[in-house]
């Protein structure tokens, strides 16, 4: 059988998409697992989030499970439990945000690094 430098083109092309797609594949499965280093970085991480005047104090972890709530005793009025609420609501959410932010900071990164 005779090559032709034509055949011979298309299997080296054929060899370097190979070996880009191996390549990639490498890229992929490397930063699978910087993702998930950060992950565990970020959940392992505390958050706390204050209500005004630091009242109500939560603390969740970076993969949003509550740790604690802790009331100062002056916002503990059993006559007037709609501010207790709207008080461990902003605490809450507060802290929240700082995991949003904090988990864009650190997996928004892997977005640029994507091999394709």
């Amino acid at each position: 059988m005779k090559i032709t430098k034509g055949s011979a083109l298309a299997r080296e092309r054929k060899e370097n998409l190979m070996m880009n797609m191996q390549s990639m594949m490498k890229q992929a499965q490397k930063l699978q697992k910087q993702m998930e280093k950060g992950q565990a970085e970020l959940a392992a991480t505390e958050f706390t989030g204050k209500s005004a005047q630091d009242l109500v104090v939560a603390k969740l972890t970076g993969d949003k499970k509550v740790v604690s709530i802790d009331f100062n005793p002056a916002v503990v009025d059993p006559e007037d439990l709609e501010t207790l609420s709207e008080m461990t609501a902003q605490a809450l959410n507060h802290a929240l945000a700082q995991i949003d932010d904090a988990t864009q900071k650190k997996m928004g990164a892997f977005a640029g690094k994507l091999p394709f």
